[in-house]
């Protein structure tokens, strides 16, 4: 009986000896959960709770029974992390950063049951966050590489987090403007954005675009437009440069096409009958080439034919932009030019008649002058918003040696003149 009791009692005295060794680290874990308690309302009891963890957690760190088990990682990493938020000043909140995000790693490390999951999971919630704080700071002082750097610290703790994507996204397409390197590492983010709910997607694509062109990459820019419509065919601003790039790759069909799509979905919108117009231009003067290289004269009428075809529809998408704005001026000045072109055209064509086809020539002069008149009120009205355009003034001495009137078309050479002046 003796022996039983003697084995009972040293039982008991393990048992406590156990519990003193662990006391700190329990003492730390009650603590920093009262804490947790306590922070949304804040206040003195809050703050003494974190630092009663923080004295715990430090004595169990330093006791070698105690420090190298996993729930004193964590709670270390979940006590220091709390610190280093709490802290505003960054000389001294690093330090605290830096043993959380230690304690945090080795948690992690040592937790192979995942008895201590919880903790480390808000552990790292709370590194992210200090992290997003310095990278809001960072990114508003206008040191994107170093937020670049703090938010994709966040990224990487919470790596489907919308914000954390956007924010690292972000801050990339800025450090971008002065290191290329991050044109990779922005384009990476926003396109794993697209695959997330994140709500402005539609702005995502948009903005994507931008950095493929500013990468040089009008392929990879062109895709994610064409993407980005399909999904979101409101969106006017992916709509309008889908049509822009169209337009610089020479796919002046496709822009049609597309133009008149975008047009049907928002009939008010004046850039996009500006687009309209510039697209019915570009391939009148594309028929045009094809009528001076064609040997057949059949062929080279139907072309010329198409041509005037297509400058009209020009001029008729240009009138439709000044009716919704009649101070729209680069749709003025292109309406001049869209408007004189066929006139200038025919007065060529009638200056190489034959002599012997008198009457033909002078009903073909009057025709093109008559055209001229049609397009001269807005070439005066393109020069008289903007004086010192060469192009608008050119236009305008034009129209005034189709109509011979050499006086006006002199004065008109002398403003050009005074340009380069």
């Amino acid at each position: 009986m003796k022996i039983k009791f003697f084995m009972a009692g040293l039982l008991a005295l393990t048992s406590v000896t156990a519990f003193a060794q662990k006391g700190e680290l329990n003492k730390a874990t009650d603590e920093y959960e009262k804490y947790e308690g306590l922070k949304s309302a804040g206040g003195a009891l809050a703050a003494s709770s974190l630092t009663n963890a923080k004295t715990a957690i430090d004595k169990a760190a330093a006791n070698e029974k105690t420090a190298n088990l996993p729930q004193t990682y964590a709670v270390k990493a979940l006590v220091y992390s709390n610190l280093a938020l709490n802290d505003s000043v960054a000389t001294t909140s690093s330090p605290l950063f830096t043993a959380a995000e230690d304690a945090y790693k080795k948690a992690k490390e040592l937790d192979t049951k995942g008895e201590n999951k919880a903790r480390i999971e808000n552990a790292g919630k709370y590194l992210a966050q200090y992290q997003l704080n310095k990278g809001v700071k960072e990114y508003q002082a206008g040191k994107y590489d170093v937020a670049y750097s703090a938010f994709d610290y966040y990224r990487n703790i919470l790596p489907e987090d919308t914000n954390a994507i956007y924010y690292t996204g972000l801050s990339a397409a800025n450090a971008s403007q002065k290191d290329p390197k991050y044109f990779p590492l922005a384009i990476n983010n926003y396109t794993k954005l697209l695959t997330t709910p994140y709500s402005k997607n539609d702005d995502i694509y948009f903005e994507l675009s931008t950095l493929h062109l500013m990468n040089k990459d009008t392929a990879a820019a062109f895709k994610v437009l064409s993407e980005g419509v399909a999904k979101y065919p409101a969106k006017s601003n992916l709509r309008s440069r889908e049509i822009e790039l169209n337009l610089v790759m020479g796919k002046e069909t496709e822009a049609i096409s597309k133009i008149e799509s975008a047009i049907a979905n928002e009939p008010n919108n004046k850039t996009l009958y500006y687009y309209a117009g510039i697209t019915y231009a570009k391939t009148a003067e594309a028929l045009e080439k094809d009528a001076k290289k064609s040997k057949v004269a059949a062929k080279k009428a139907e072309l010329n034919t198409k041509k005037l075809d297509y400058y009209n529809k020009a001029a008729a998408m240009y009138k439709k932009a000044l009716e919704i704005d009649p101070n729209y001026k680069e749709v003025t000045f292109n309406l001049g030019s869209v408007m004189l072109m066929p006139a200038i055209d025919l007065y060529n064509e009638a200056r190489n008649l034959p002599l012997s086809k008198q009457k033909e020539y002078t009903a073909s002069l009057t025709k093109a002058r008559a055209m001229g008149d049609a397009a001269l009120p807005y070439l005066q009205k393109a020069v008289d918003a903007d004086p010192k355009s060469g192009d608008a003034l050119l236009n305008l001495k034009s129209y005034y040696l189709l109509k011979d009137d050499m006086a006006n078309a002199n004065k008109v050479q002398k403003q050009i003149d005074a340009l380069g002046k």
